[in-house]
This record gives structure tokens, C-alpha cells and sequence, in this order.
């Protein structure tokens, strides 16, 4: 049932509700080509602030930015078995160019491994040139079947990390370190709790060692895939012949890593906090943190009431807020308020000849906890550090509701097969459960019940006694946590 806003409610249809969101605030539309999308400026916006953040925390690091060409020959990519195995379904390739057929096919970057490894083995001699850092902010194209804006498309936006390093220790580290980064900046700008661990050789990345991963739960109790750590071992770097020289003279190959997030993440920001009248955006991803709409009646209301709004507007740039003053004419206040309501902006202040005289203004916040007045008014005077106050106070907030929220769709220690197929499909969630290790178990649970095993939970998420069986009724041999999922 429609919310009388033009939103069908979460509760009705969790799909169209998602759809209609991303039309409605305006963050994408179509393509002509089926499974792409155009991201408006507004959900471009996002994703700049991401990368902001993130290439940031990349270049603290130590991580350098590169970048390398959108097509590749077949034939690198035909050079680990595994690897070309993996994304055979999904690649897509160029066989004509220039008004005739090409001596040799070019594949369209699925991602970047069979590209960039033939490239940085020339630029790498002895130990001295290790570890080498790099990251790709970049587009991709995988021939989806099945799309949805942001979640899973057909082109979509990325960055991804390739390191080279001496050993596999120190590859390691650094598979977990990046798989650490992404989950500060989840927590921390995205406020969406994730769990973090190592995926099944099922799940692993086609030519990987091993894969991490971080998973978040989204209002419909489905599991999210955002963002993958890959420790390549010496795979890649056996089959394009990356070597160096040791200290000792001796040559051998490379460890090497990947990683990489997504426009997913919009999707998944979208997913984690928006409710039946629309976005919700954490304010450290807003493109506005603050908008003001101001209300008049005539001229002289509105000459004076702007003046009171490009003050506050000033005070609030002066604190560090995105803020933007909504002066647009033939729109009445109330449209505004519902406009920037269902595109998730922070704080919404009204200003109007009333709160001029009163030296003050009328702030509306978007998230409301429970107890929390959703209008107050606030003096003029320091209103722009009063809010950036108060942004950061919702910051946090969507964090621990989020959560609450996924603590409260977690069932742990499930044993009976019975119990988790009604459960699973009842009311979904975070499954802790135990596993035999076998992949015929994983496969069957998952044809079953469409539920897949998301990790393998690293030490602080796992419980504190390990369920003794798998669903299969054999013994387990670890924890896992399923889910079904995007």
C-alpha cells in the first residue's frame, strides 16, 4: 500500500519501495542499454563523498593511484585457468573495431588482474621495488542477467586495490588490513554495521588464495555483499611471470592482492537506513548536511527572511556543513519539506518572519530516534556549531539503530535443518550455524533454501560455543553465518 506519498511501504514490497526510492530522490534512472544505468548528480554526489573518504584512507596507507586500460587481449586473460573460468558467463568483448574484425578479441574489463599484471612486471626488479601499492578508481562491465540500480548492473562504477609484495605473510596482512579499511569506513560514514570474515572456497574469487569479506543486513533482512579482500597468493603472478630478485640473488614470484568496493554501497546506504517516506543519508554522505527553506508571504517578507537565511547559511559553512538555501519561486514550503524529505537530507531548517523576530530557527531533523522531538528551534546565534553538533550526534545514531536492527535478525546455534528452512524463509536474517566444512553440504543448504554461507566470522563476531553440528546433522567444524542475500 502506497504511503499517500508515492511510496509503496517497506513492509509491502521491500523491491518496489528500493526502486521506487532511487527514481524518486532522484539518484538514477534508465539506460538505453538494458542493465546500465545514468546516476543523477545527486547519487553521484554520494559516491564522490565516498571516494573522498575512502581514497583518503587508501592514501594513508601508503596506496598510490593508477590507472590502466578498459580492454584487454583475450589471451591475458585466458592465462590463469581459474580466474578466465570464473567470469567466462559474464564477460563481454569487443570483435569488431575500425570497420573490421579484429586479429584477436578484446575483453571489456570484468576487473583489472589480467590487465595490469603483464604491465607491472616490468616495473619490477628486486625486493627494493616491493611492496608495490596500488589503487584504481574505475568503471567495469559484467553481463548481469539480472539487474537492479546500484545493487547490480551491468557497467557500475569501482575502485579496486593490486598489490605485489615479498612474501605471503606480508600479503596477508595486507588483505586484512584494506578488509579493516573498508570496515571503518562502513561503520564510520556509512554508520552500517558489518560482519567481517573469511569466505568458503565456494564464494572465493576466481584465482584467489583466499577471500574476506564484509557483510551488512539490510531492512529486509537480506545480507549484503559490500566490499571483498582478496589474498591472491602466487597465482597471478605465476601465470604472467611477476618476479623479483631477493636479497639473496635468488628470483621468485610475487604475493599479490586485490580489493575493491562499488556504487553497491549506494545501494546498500539506500538499503540499511531509508524508511516508508524515503532516504535517510548519514550526514557524513549527505550532498546536503543542512537545507534551509525559507517562508514568505510577500516581498518585503522574503528580502528580509533571505538575509536571516544567507547568515545562517554563512555560520553553517564556517562550521564545516554542506548546506544549501532551497530559494526555489512557484513552490510552496510544503512541497520543499517533502522534496528534501524523501532525499534524505539531515536537518531541514525553516526560517520564517516569526523566527527572524525571535532571532531563531526551526530545526526539523529526517531520523528521529525514539524519545527525540523531530522539530526544536534553536537560536540564531551559534546555530552553525549547535548542528554540527548535532550531525554528529546522528551519525552516530543511525549507527546503533542499525545495529539494533541487526542484532535483533541474528539467531544463533540453529541445529535442526527444519527449523532453519522455516525461519530462513520466514523472517530471514543473520544465521549462525554450524558447518561440516563440505561443499555438497553448502551446495545443497543453498539450493534448499537460497541461503548461502556469507563468511566465516572472524573472532569477535563468533559465538561464544560453536554449534557441535552442521544442518546436515554431521559434526561441524566451524562456525558460519548464512544468509540470504543480494
Amino acid at each position: 500500500m502506497s504511503n499517500g506519498k508515492g511510496l509503496t511501504s517497506q513492509s509491502q514490497d521491500f523491491s518496489a519501495w528500493y526502486n521506487e526510492v532511487v527514481q524518486q530522490a532522484e539518484l538514477a534512472s534508465h539506460s538505453p542499454v538494458r542493465g546500465c544505468m545514468v546516476i543523477r548528480p545527486y547519487g553521484y554526489r554520494i559516491w564522490e563523498l565516498m571516494q573522498a573518504a575512502l581514497d583518503e584512507m587508501f592514501k594513508a596507507t601508503g596506496h598510490q593511484n593508477a590507472y590502466f586500460p578498459l580492454f584487454l587481449p583475450k589471451s591475458a586473460l585466458d592465462r590463469e585457468a581459474e580466474h578466465v573460468e570464473g567470469f567466462a558467463p559474464e564477460t563481454a568483448m569487443v570483435t569488431h573495431a575500425g570497420g573490421a574484425v579484429l586479429e584477436e578479441p578484446l575483453v571489456v574489463r570484468p576487473t583489472s588482474e589480467a590487465i595490469i599484471w603483464p604491465i607491472v612486471r616490468d616495473w619490477i626488479h628486486s625486493y627494493r621495488d616491493l611492496p608495490v601499492l596500488l589503487n584504481q578508481w574505475a568503471n567495469v562491465v559484467r553481463w548481469e542477467m539480472r539487474t537492479r540500480p546500484f545493487l547490480r548492473t551491468t557497467e557500475f562504477l569501482w575502485q579496486e586495490g593490486h598489490t605485489a609484495h615479498v612474501s605471503e605473510e606480508e600479503a596477508e596482512a595486507e588483505t586484512r588490513r584494506m578488509l579493516g579499511v573498508y570496515r571503518t569506513f562502513m561503520e564510520q560514514w556509512m554508520a552500517m554495521p558489518v560482519i567481517t570474515g573469511m569466505q568458503t572456497d565456494t564464494e572465493r574469487f576466481a584465482g584467489g588464495l583466499r577471500t574476506y569479506g564484509c557483510e551488512a543486513l539490510m531492512k529486509d533482512n537480506k545480507a549484503l555483499q559490500a566490499g571483498t579482500s582478496h589474498n591472491l597468493g602466487q597465482n597471478f603472478a605465476r601465470a604472467f611471470d611477476v618476479r623479483y630478485q631477493t636479497e639473496e640473488g635468488e628470483h621468485t614470484y610475487v604475493w599479490s592482492t586485490s580489493w575493491g568496493v562499488s556504487t553497491r554501497l549506494v545501494g546498500g546506504l539506500i538499503m540499511t537506513h531509508g524508511d516508508d517516506e524515503g532516504l535517510i543519508i548519514p550526514p557524513r554522505l549527505a550532498p546536503y548536511e543542512v537545507v534551509i527553506v525559507p517562508i514568505w508571504k510577500d516581498d518585503d517578507q522574503r528580502a528580509t527572511v533571505m538575509e536571516a537565511g544567507g547568515s545562517v547559511r554563512a555560520d553553517l559553512e564556517d562550521a564545516g556543513v554542506r548546506v544549501h538555501v532551497d530559494d526555489r519561486e512557484g513552490m510552496n514550503p510544503g512541497s520543499k519539506y517533502y522534496d528534501w524529505e524523501r532525499r534524505g537530507v539531515p536537518l531541514r531548517l525553516e526560517i520564517g518572519p516569526r523566527d527572524v523576530k525571535a532571532d531563531s530557527v526551526m530545526v526539523v531533523r529526517r531520523f528521529t530516534p525514539e524519545g527525540t522531538d523531530r522539530k526544536t528551534p534553536m537560536p540564531m546565534a551559534g546555530v552553525g556549531s549547535s548542528l554540527r553538533t548535532m550531525l554528529d550526534g546522528i551519525q552516530d545514531e543511525l549507527f546503533a539503530a542499525a545495529t539494533r536492527r541487526r542484532d535483533a535478525a541474528t539467531i544463533r546455534g540453529v541445529e535442526d535443518y527444519g527449523e532453519f528452512q522455516r525461519l530462513i524463509a520466514d523472517q530471514g536474517g543473520f544465521f549462525y550455524t554450524g558447518w561440516c566444512g563440505e561443499g555438497e553440504c553448502e551446495k545443497k543448504v543453498k539450493e534448499d533454501t537460497k541461503a548461502t554461507i556469507r563468511v566465516i566470522p572472524d573472532e569477535e563476531f563468533r559465538s561464544a560455543e560453536v554449534p557441535s553440528l552442521c544442518l546436515c546433522g554431521a559434526r561441524s567444524v566451524c562456525e558460519v553465518v548464512r544468509a540470504r542475500a543480494y
